[in-house]
C-alpha cells in the first residue's frame, strides 16, 4: 500500500486559484447604485406581493361575511361570534330581522325602484312610460347589472357595504316617498342611505349620513363610493345606439368633458359635481352638493361585434373619494334615472343639458334657442313625421335669402363664362395669365365664385346643428311615420339574407329618396360649373357630385329615420326654390347688362384684391426672366 505524502504543489496551486477567485469577485463585485436598485427592486416585489394577498384576503373577507350572515340565525352563537370577528361593531347589522335578501319598493307615477337590504342600493330601476325596440319595459338597472358600494376601514378591517345588510324603513313626507336604509353598529351607530321619491319626478333625493361611529371608522383611511353600472341595450340599431352611449360628466366650476364612446377609457378628475351614464335615450345620473373631491371614471365599449346582438353597450365605472367632515358622513345628493330629454333636464338648472349630444359653440347655441323650443312646439300639436316636414319648411324659408344670393352669383358666373372661354383660349399656354386675367374680369363685373360659396358656408352651422339635433332628440324616439315605425331609428323597406360592410342587413327608403334628392341638386348647381374650366386646386366636381349622395345612401342606411327624412325634404324644397329663382326672379339678360354697365365703370380694388394682383404680377414677371 503507497504510503500518503503532502504535495506542497497541490496546496499551492488551490492558494492560487482561491487567490485568482477573489480577485475576480473583487473586481466583479456590484456599485452601490446597482445595491440600491436591487434593493428597490426587492422592496417592490415584496409590496407587490403583499398587496396581492391582502386583496386576495379582502375578497375571502367579503365571501365569508356574505356567508356567515346568510347562515346567522337569532340565538346562534357560534356565527354570532364568527360574524363578530369578522365585522367587529358592524356584527350588529347581521343580527337584525332585516339581515335577509329582501328588498324595499320605492315608486311614483313615472318610477319604480327595487332597494335592496343588501348593500342598501338600488337593485331595479324600472321606467314605467317607455318600451324597448320589442316592447320589453325599460330597465335601467336589472338583474345585478349594477352596484353602489362604500368602501371604508373600520377597527383594522376593510369592509363593503355591498357585502352588509341595511334595515329599511318607510315612510311618508307629505307626497313624497322615503327611504332609510341604515347599516348599523348599535342603535344609535349607523350609516344611513336615505332616497326620497317626489311625485311625477324621475330626480330623486339621495344621502349619506353617519352617526355614533367615532372610533369605529377609521377616517384616516382613505372612504371610497364606487358606482358601477352595465347599461342595457334599448333600440333596434345596436352599433348607432353604442354610438350616442357615453359617459359625461361635470367637474372644476361648470367644465364638462367625456370619456371616448368606444374602446377603453378612464379618468382622475377634481371636483366632479355630477356625472351620467347615458345610454343614448336614457339616462343614470349620480349629482352632489358637496363636490366629490377625485373621481376615477372608466368606460369600456362591451360591443365587440355590431353584427351580433348584444345584452350591453358599455360599462360605467366611477370611485368616488369622500371626504368625512368631523368624522362623520354627510353627503346630500341626487340620483336621476330616465329619459335623455332637453326638456327635462334643463328644468333642473344644473347644466344637464351639457350631457347632450347638441354640438359645440354655436352649434349647440342654435339646437339650444332654436330647433329645441320650435321642434317642442310643432310636436304639442302634430304628429312626430309632420312636425319635421313644418320644421324644414320653416328653416328653409329662413334660409332663402341666402340661397338666392348663392344661386345670384353662380348665375353671374355663368354670364361671364364665354368672356372667359376667350381668355383661356388667348392664353392657353399660360395658366398664371388665365387665373390673373379672370380675376380683372369677375372683379370689373363684381362677379366671384367665392360670392358663391359664401352663403354656402353660412348654412353649415344650420345644417350641422341639425345633423347633431336628430339622433338626440327624444320626442322622436318609437314615434311612426308613413313606413317609418320609430323616427329614431332606421326604417327598413326590406331585409338583406346577408351583412353588407358599412351598409349592413336591411335596405332603408329614406336614405335612398335623400340620396336621389341630393343627386338632382348636385346637378343644377355643379352642372355649370363642370362645363367651365376646370381650376387648378380646384375639387373635381364631377367626383363630388357622385361621392354626396353614395355616402348618404350608404352611411345614413343604418341612422335614424328622422334625419334622412330632414335631408330629403330639405333637398326638395331647396330645389324647388332654386327653380323659382331661375324661372321667376333672375333674368340672365338683365344680369348680363348690368355687368357690362358695371364693367364700364372704373373700378376700385380693396387691399385684398391688390394685394393678389401684385402678388399674380410678381410672379408673372419672374416667370418671363425666368425664361430669358
Amino acid at each position: 500500500m503507497e504510503k500518503k505524502k503532502f504535495d506542497i504543489n497541490s496546496l499551492i496551486g488551490f492558494l492560487l486559484i482561491g487567490g485568482i477567485l477573489i480577485w475576480m469577485l473583487y473586481l466583479n463585485k456590484p456599485t452601490e447604485e446597482e445595491l440600491q436598485a436591487e434593493k428597490a427592486k426587492t422592496e417592490a416585489a415584496a409590496k407587490e406581493k403583499a398587496e396581492a394577498e391582502k386583496g386576495k384576503q379582502d375578497i375571502t373577507l367579503a365571501e365569508a361575511v356574505s356567508d356567515t350572515m346568510d347562515a346567522v340565525k337569532p340565538g346562534d352563537s357560534l356565527a354570532l361570534e364568527q360574524l363578530k370577528n369578522k365585522l367587529g361593531s358592524f356584527a350588529y347589522s347581521g343580527t337584525l330581522p332585516s339581515a335577509t335578501e329582501g328588498t324595499t319598493v320605492l315608486e311614483n307615477d313615472v318610477l319604480k325602484l327595487k332597494i335592496s337590504n343588501k348593500g342598501g342600493y338600488i337593485s331595479e330601476a324600472l321606467l314605467k312610460d317607455f318600451h324597448k325596440y320589442d316592447s320589453v319595459p325599460v330597465y335601467l338597472i336589472k338583474d345585478g347589472n349594477a352596484s353602489l358600494d362604500l368602501q371604508f376601514s373600520a377597527e383594522n378591517r376593510s369592509l363593503n357595504s355591498k357585502d352588509l345588510y341595511f334595515q329599511p324603513t318607510l315612510s311618508k313626507n307629505g307626497e313624497d316617498h322615503v327611504l332609510s336604509m341604515k347599516l348599523k353598529t348599535s342603535e344609535n351607530g349607523f350609516i344611513e342611505y336615505r332616497y326620497t321619491l317626489h311625485p311625477g319626478e324621475y330626480m330623486l333625493d339621495f344621502s349619506i349620513n353617519s352617526q355614533g361611529l367615532d372610533g369605529i371608522i377609521n377616517t384616516s383611511q382613505p372612504m371610497y363610493l364606487d358606482w358601477q353600472l352595465k347599461g342595457y341595450r334599448h333600440a333596434k340599431s345596436i352599433s348607432y345606439e353604442n354610438r350616442y352611449s357615453r359617459l359625461t360628466y361635470e367637474y372644476e366650476d361648470e367644465k364638462h368633458s367625456k370619456l371616448s364612446p368606444s374602446g377603453e377609457d378612464d379618468e382622475l378628475e377634481k371636483d366632479v359635481t355630477w356625472m351620467n351614464f347615458r345610454q343614448h335615450f336614457f339616462s343614470s345620473m349620480l349629482l352632489t352638493d358637496t363636490p366629490f373631491k377625485e373621481v376615477k371614471l372608466t368606460s369600456v365599449d362591451l360591443v365587440k361585434n355590431e353584427e351580433v346582438d348584444t345584452t350591453f353597450t358599455k360599462q360605467y365605472g366611477a370611485k368616488m373619494l369622500l371626504e368625512p367632515k368631523g368624522g362623520a358622513l354627510a353627503y346630500d345628493m341626487n340620483m336621476y334615472y330616465g329619459p335623455s330629454d332637453y326638456q327635462i333636464f334643463k328644468k333642473y338648472d344644473r347644466n344637464l343639458d351639457e350631457a347632450m349630444p347638441l354640438g359645440w359653440g354655436i352649434f349647440g347655441v342654435i339646437n339650444k334657442y332654436i330647433i329645441i323650443p320650435l321642434f317642442a312646439f310643432l310636436t304639442d300639436f302634430l304628429p312626430a313625421g309632420i312636425a319635421i316636414i313644418v320644421l324644414t319648411i320653416l328653416i328653409k324659408l329662413l334660409l332663402s335669402p341666402v340661397q338666392y344670393k348663392q344661386y345670384l352669383a353662380q348665375a353671374k358666373m355663368k354670364v361671364l363664362k364665354p368672356e372667359m372661354d376667350e381668355i383661356k383660349e388667348k392664353y392657353k399656354d399660360n395658366k398664371l395669365k388665365i387665373q390673373q386675367e379672370n380675376m380683372k374680369l369677375q372683379n370689373s363685373a363684381g362677379a366671384s365664385p367665392l360670392k358663391g360659396c359664401l352663403p354656402a358656408l353660412l348654412q353649415i352651422p344650420v345644417f350641422y346643428a341639425l345633423f347633431t339635433f336628430f339622433p338626440s332628440a327624444f320626442d322622436l324616439r318609437q314615434k311612426s311615420f308613413l313606413w317609418a315605425d320609430d323616427l329614431s331609428s332606421y326604417d327598413t323597406v326590406a331585409e338583406l339574407p346577408f351583412n353588407v360592410p358599412f351598409y349592413g342587413d336591411h335596405v332603408s327608403l329614406f336614405p335612398i329618396l335623400a340620396s336621389i334628392a341630393i343627386f338632382v341638386y348636385m346637378m343644377m348647381t355643379m352642372g355649370q360649373n363642370m362645363q367651365q374650366q376646370q381650376q387648378p386646386g380646384m375639387p373635381n366636381m364631377k367626383f363630388l357630385m357622385y361621392l354626396s349622395p353614395l355616402f348618404m345612401l350608404v352611411f345614413f342606411n343604418n341612422y335614424a329615420s328622422g334625419l334622412s327624412l330632414y335631408y330629403f325634404v330639405s333637398n326638395l324644397i331647396t330645389i324647388g326654390i332654386m327653380l323659382v329663382i331661375k324661372n321667376f326672379i333672375i333674368d340672365e339678360d338683365k344680369i348680363h347688362a348690368k355687368i357690362q354697365v358695371k364693367k364700364a365703370q372704373p373700378k376700385k380694388q380693396n387691399k385684398f384684391q391688390r394685394k393678389m394682383s401684385e402678388m399674380m404680377e410678381q410672379a408673372e414677371q419672374q416667370k418671363k426672366s425666368g425664361k430669358r
